[in-house]
């Protein structure tokens, strides 16, 4: 089965319930921790700087989702009501704050929340991203 989209989120994180809560939801969303090599090769390809931060990127919108961006699509795509996708994208600061005390993370996510268009790049290192992602890991379960 080809992979359109996958979640880089943090792995070391046991509290991404926010991710998990939609990814649970999605058939069509595979997700690998920020932490892999497949992931840093990917944003490295994406971003002039590897940002830290939750991303979500699409081959067949060919767009990458970051932060605020990637809550509230992944929202959206697991079909929760408009009000709970605008609370989390509006409060995802607070939630990533709250979520990396609570499993001393010791960072907070860098300050990128567009959606931006895939980086040809960056679409030539889907394939091992997605390769290198599964879906519904254990960690977000």
């Amino acid at each position: 089965m080809d992979v359109d989209a996958v979640l880089i989120y943090d792995g070391e994180c046991p509290y991404c319930s926010l991710a998990a809560t939609a990814l649970k939801q999605l058939d069509d969303v595979e997700a690998i921790s920020w932490y892999d090599d497949a992931a840093q090769a990917f944003l490295a390809a994406q971003f002039e700087d590897v940002p830290f931060a939750m991303v979500l990127a699409d081959r067949r919108e060919n767009r990458v989702y970051a932060g605020r961006a990637a809550a509230k699509e992944l929202s959206t795509r697991a079909g929760m009501p408009t009000l709970v996708g605008s609370l989390v994208r509006d409060n995802y600061e607070t939630i990533a704050r709250v979520v990396g005390v609570a499993s001393r993370r010791g960072r907070d996510p860098d300050d990128v929340h567009s959606r931006y268009p895939m980086h040809p790049d960056a679409l030539d290192v889907f394939d091992e991203l997605a390769r290198h992602a599964e879906p519904r890991p254990a960690a977000l379960s």
